[in-house]
Protein backbone atom coordinates (compact mmCIF):
# COMPACT_ATOMS: atom_id res chain seq x y z
CA UNK A 1 0.00 0.00 0.00
CA UNK A 2 0.83 3.09 -0.42
CA UNK A 3 2.68 6.07 2.05
CA UNK A 4 -0.26 7.97 1.40
CA UNK A 5 -3.05 5.81 1.38
CA UNK A 6 -6.50 7.19 -0.59
CA UNK A 7 -9.85 6.61 1.64
CA UNK A 8 -12.77 6.42 0.29
CA UNK A 9 -15.45 8.38 2.29
CA UNK A 10 -19.16 8.52 1.82
CA UNK A 11 -20.91 11.24 3.23
CA UNK A 12 -24.44 13.11 3.02
CA UNK A 13 -25.14 15.08 0.12
CA UNK A 14 -25.28 18.85 1.15
CA UNK A 15 -27.74 19.83 -1.00
CA UNK A 16 -30.32 17.27 0.17
CA UNK A 17 -30.45 18.24 3.86
CA UNK A 18 -32.20 21.39 5.55
CA UNK A 19 -28.82 23.18 6.38
CA UNK A 20 -26.48 22.18 3.31
CA UNK A 21 -23.69 24.51 4.83
CA UNK A 22 -23.81 22.97 8.11
CA UNK A 23 -23.78 19.30 6.34
CA UNK A 24 -20.67 20.28 4.32
CA UNK A 25 -19.25 21.12 7.39
CA UNK A 26 -20.06 17.89 9.12
CA UNK A 27 -18.28 16.22 5.97
CA UNK A 28 -15.18 18.71 5.98
CA UNK A 29 -14.53 17.35 9.77
CA UNK A 30 -14.07 13.54 8.32
CA UNK A 31 -11.61 14.44 5.19
CA UNK A 32 -9.64 16.88 7.75
CA UNK A 33 -9.14 13.68 10.26
CA UNK A 34 -7.86 11.58 7.43
CA UNK A 35 -5.46 14.26 5.86
CA UNK A 36 -4.12 15.05 9.63
CA UNK A 37 -2.69 11.17 9.65
CA UNK A 38 -1.35 11.36 6.24
CA UNK A 39 -4.38 9.81 4.17
CA UNK A 40 -5.97 11.83 1.14
CA UNK A 41 -9.49 11.28 1.10
CA UNK A 42 -11.92 10.60 -1.90
CA UNK A 43 -14.87 11.57 -1.29
CA UNK A 44 -18.32 10.12 -2.10
CA UNK A 45 -22.17 11.41 -2.03
CA UNK A 46 -25.06 10.51 -3.78
CA UNK A 47 -24.61 12.89 -6.29
CA UNK A 48 -21.63 10.79 -7.34
CA UNK A 49 -21.39 9.69 -11.12
CA UNK A 50 -20.91 5.93 -11.61
CA UNK A 51 -17.50 6.23 -13.07
CA UNK A 52 -16.36 8.46 -10.01
CA UNK A 53 -17.38 5.34 -7.64
CA UNK A 54 -15.81 2.87 -9.71
CA UNK A 55 -12.78 4.86 -9.90
CA UNK A 56 -12.83 5.51 -6.10
CA UNK A 57 -13.53 1.85 -5.18
CA UNK A 58 -11.11 0.17 -7.12
CA UNK A 59 -8.54 2.30 -5.82
CA UNK A 60 -9.07 2.71 -2.25
CA UNK A 61 -6.83 1.35 0.51
CA UNK A 62 -9.54 1.72 2.99
CA UNK A 63 -13.40 2.90 2.97
CA UNK A 64 -14.50 5.40 6.18
CA UNK A 65 -18.28 5.44 6.20
CA UNK A 66 -19.56 8.42 7.67
CA UNK A 67 -22.78 9.88 10.04
CA UNK A 68 -26.32 10.67 8.45
CA UNK A 69 -29.65 10.16 8.19
CA UNK A 70 -31.07 6.59 9.37
CA UNK A 71 -31.32 3.73 6.92
CA UNK A 72 -34.08 2.39 5.63
CA UNK A 73 -35.63 -0.72 7.87
CA UNK A 74 -36.55 -2.45 4.78
CA UNK A 75 -32.75 -2.93 4.56
CA UNK A 76 -32.68 -5.40 7.47
CA UNK A 77 -36.27 -6.64 7.10
CA UNK A 78 -38.12 -4.66 9.55
CA UNK A 79 -40.98 -1.78 9.49
CA UNK A 80 -40.43 1.74 9.67
CA UNK A 81 -40.75 1.92 14.01
CA UNK A 82 -39.05 5.19 14.05
CA UNK A 83 -36.61 6.03 11.28
CA UNK A 84 -36.63 9.31 10.00
CA UNK A 85 -34.77 11.54 7.08
CA UNK A 86 -34.22 8.14 5.40
CA UNK A 87 -32.26 8.23 2.02
CA UNK A 88 -32.05 5.59 0.01
CA UNK A 89 -30.05 6.87 -2.46
CA UNK A 90 -27.33 7.27 0.11
CA UNK A 91 -27.95 3.25 1.57
CA UNK A 92 -27.38 1.97 -2.00
CA UNK A 93 -24.02 4.10 -2.10
CA UNK A 94 -22.80 2.79 1.08
CA UNK A 95 -23.96 -0.78 0.25
CA UNK A 96 -21.67 -1.05 -3.12
CA UNK A 97 -18.90 0.70 -1.04
CA UNK A 98 -19.12 -1.64 1.76
CA UNK A 99 -19.36 -4.49 -0.41
CA UNK A 100 -16.47 -3.62 -2.74
CA UNK A 101 -14.05 -2.63 0.39
CA UNK A 102 -15.03 -6.15 1.83
CA UNK A 103 -14.30 -8.26 -0.71
CA UNK A 104 -10.95 -6.29 -1.32
CA UNK A 105 -9.93 -6.88 2.19
CA UNK A 106 -9.39 -3.24 2.80
CA UNK A 107 -9.86 -1.46 6.09
CA UNK A 108 -13.22 -0.20 7.38
CA UNK A 109 -13.99 2.08 9.69
CA UNK A 110 -17.65 3.26 10.81
CA UNK A 111 -18.76 6.40 12.52
CA UNK A 112 -22.15 6.84 13.83
CA UNK A 113 -24.34 6.32 10.68
CA UNK A 114 -21.63 4.10 9.17
CA UNK A 115 -21.15 1.95 12.16
CA UNK A 116 -25.02 1.12 11.80
CA UNK A 117 -24.79 0.79 7.97
CA UNK A 118 -21.70 -1.89 8.34
CA UNK A 119 -23.73 -4.01 11.21
CA UNK A 120 -26.98 -4.11 8.24
CA UNK A 121 -24.69 -5.03 5.85
CA UNK A 122 -23.50 -7.24 7.60
CA UNK A 123 -26.97 -8.75 8.32
CA UNK A 124 -27.52 -7.00 11.50
CA UNK A 125 -30.79 -5.36 12.85
CA UNK A 126 -31.19 -2.19 14.53
CA UNK A 127 -33.26 -0.44 17.06
CA UNK A 128 -35.53 2.77 15.66
CA UNK A 129 -35.23 5.01 18.57
CA UNK A 130 -33.71 5.10 21.87
CA UNK A 131 -34.71 7.92 24.28
CA UNK A 132 -31.62 10.14 26.10
CA UNK A 133 -29.01 9.57 23.54
CA UNK A 134 -29.56 12.46 21.14
CA UNK A 135 -29.06 16.76 22.17
CA UNK A 136 -28.46 19.81 20.37
CA UNK A 137 -27.91 18.85 16.74
CA UNK A 138 -24.20 19.98 15.63
CA UNK A 139 -23.44 23.50 15.41
CA UNK A 140 -26.46 24.33 17.70
CA UNK A 141 -25.32 24.14 21.17
CA UNK A 142 -23.03 21.64 22.94
CA UNK A 143 -23.46 18.07 22.66
CA UNK A 144 -24.68 15.57 24.62
CA UNK A 145 -22.53 13.21 26.21
CA UNK A 146 -22.34 9.92 28.52
CA UNK A 147 -20.08 7.38 29.94
CA UNK A 148 -18.74 4.89 27.38
CA UNK A 149 -17.38 1.25 28.81
CA UNK A 150 -14.27 -0.55 26.83
CA UNK A 151 -14.26 -4.13 26.84
CA UNK A 152 -11.21 -4.32 28.78
CA UNK A 153 -8.52 -5.94 26.31
CA UNK A 154 -10.39 -5.02 22.67
CA UNK A 155 -8.78 -3.39 19.95
CA UNK A 156 -10.90 -0.27 20.44
CA UNK A 157 -9.31 -0.39 24.09
CA UNK A 158 -5.76 -1.32 22.73
CA UNK A 159 -5.79 1.85 20.63
CA UNK A 160 -7.50 4.37 23.01
CA UNK A 161 -5.53 3.28 25.95
CA UNK A 162 -1.96 1.50 24.63
CA UNK A 163 -0.34 1.75 27.75
CA UNK A 164 -3.65 0.27 29.71
CA UNK A 165 -5.65 -1.86 27.28
CA UNK A 166 -7.17 -3.10 30.67
CA UNK A 167 -8.84 0.38 30.70
CA UNK A 168 -12.82 0.58 30.95
CA UNK A 169 -14.41 4.03 30.98
CA UNK A 170 -14.34 6.88 28.59
CA UNK A 171 -17.04 10.04 28.05
CA UNK A 172 -18.50 10.55 24.35
CA UNK A 173 -20.42 12.60 22.32
CA UNK A 174 -23.77 11.43 21.70
CA UNK A 175 -25.65 12.70 18.15
CA UNK A 176 -27.80 9.38 17.83
CA UNK A 177 -31.36 8.33 18.36
CA UNK A 178 -30.69 4.70 17.10
CA UNK A 179 -28.82 1.82 18.51
CA UNK A 180 -27.60 -1.65 18.35
CA UNK A 181 -28.48 -4.15 20.85
CA UNK A 182 -26.80 -7.22 21.53
CA UNK A 183 -29.31 -8.91 19.94
CA UNK A 184 -28.90 -6.73 16.99
CA UNK A 185 -25.04 -6.92 16.55
CA UNK A 186 -24.56 -9.24 13.23
CA UNK A 187 -23.05 -12.43 13.26
CA UNK A 188 -18.72 -11.84 13.10
CA UNK A 189 -18.72 -9.01 15.19
CA UNK A 190 -17.55 -8.72 18.64
CA UNK A 191 -18.68 -5.73 21.10
CA UNK A 192 -15.95 -3.51 21.58
CA UNK A 193 -17.70 -0.63 23.63
CA UNK A 194 -20.91 -0.43 25.81
CA UNK A 195 -23.46 2.19 26.97
CA UNK A 196 -26.51 2.62 29.44
CA UNK A 197 -29.94 3.18 28.04
CA UNK A 198 -33.41 2.88 28.86
CA UNK A 199 -33.53 -0.13 26.72
CA UNK A 200 -30.43 -1.82 28.23
CA UNK A 201 -27.13 -1.65 27.25
CA UNK A 202 -26.27 -0.83 23.81
CA UNK A 203 -23.53 -1.61 21.85
CA UNK A 204 -21.33 1.20 20.99
CA UNK A 205 -17.94 -0.36 19.69
CA UNK A 206 -17.61 -3.40 17.59
CA UNK A 207 -14.47 -5.06 15.39
CA UNK A 208 -14.51 -8.05 13.51
CA UNK A 209 -13.47 -10.90 14.91
CA UNK A 210 -11.27 -11.76 12.62
CA UNK A 211 -10.00 -11.11 8.85
CA UNK A 212 -8.99 -7.55 7.52
CA UNK A 213 -9.67 -4.69 10.02
CA UNK A 214 -13.07 -3.73 10.30
CA UNK A 215 -14.08 -1.14 13.73
CA UNK A 216 -16.87 1.00 14.12
CA UNK A 217 -18.53 3.31 17.28
CA UNK A 218 -21.21 5.07 17.46
CA UNK A 219 -20.03 8.67 19.06
CA UNK A 220 -18.57 11.23 16.57
CA UNK A 221 -14.90 11.22 16.70
CA UNK A 222 -14.21 13.80 14.18
CA UNK A 223 -15.95 16.31 16.13
CA UNK A 224 -13.31 17.15 18.33
CA UNK A 225 -14.37 19.65 20.80
CA UNK A 226 -16.70 17.29 22.09
CA UNK A 227 -14.08 13.87 22.32
CA UNK A 228 -11.70 12.78 24.43
CA UNK A 229 -8.07 12.91 23.08
CA UNK A 230 -7.40 9.42 23.45
CA UNK A 231 -9.58 9.14 19.75
CA UNK A 232 -7.21 10.48 18.00
CA UNK A 233 -4.90 7.26 18.15
CA UNK A 234 -8.06 5.91 16.45
CA UNK A 235 -7.87 8.22 12.78
CA UNK A 236 -3.91 7.28 12.91
CA UNK A 237 -4.65 4.10 13.22
CA UNK A 238 -7.33 3.76 10.65
CA UNK A 239 -5.05 5.56 8.47
CA UNK A 240 -1.98 3.38 9.32
CA UNK A 241 -3.98 0.28 8.52
CA UNK A 242 -4.90 1.56 5.15
CA UNK A 243 -1.19 1.80 4.36
CA UNK A 244 -0.82 -1.89 5.35
CA UNK A 245 -0.56 -4.84 7.69
CA UNK A 246 3.17 -3.69 8.81
CA UNK A 247 2.34 0.43 9.28
CA UNK A 248 -0.37 -0.74 11.92
CA UNK A 249 1.18 -2.78 14.00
Amino acid sequence: MPATPLIAITVADPSAQAEPAIAARKNDLYVEAIRRHGGEPVVLDARSSADERRAALDSMAGLLLTGGADIDPGRYGKPNQGSVSIEPARDELEAEAYAAAAARGVPILGICRGFQAINVFRGGTLLQHVDGHVGAGWGHGPAKEHALRLVPGSRLARILSPTNPRAGATTVNSYHHQAIRSSDLAKGLVASAWAASPEGDLVEGFEAADGPFLLGVQCHPERTESTPDSFERLWRFFVDACRGPIAAR
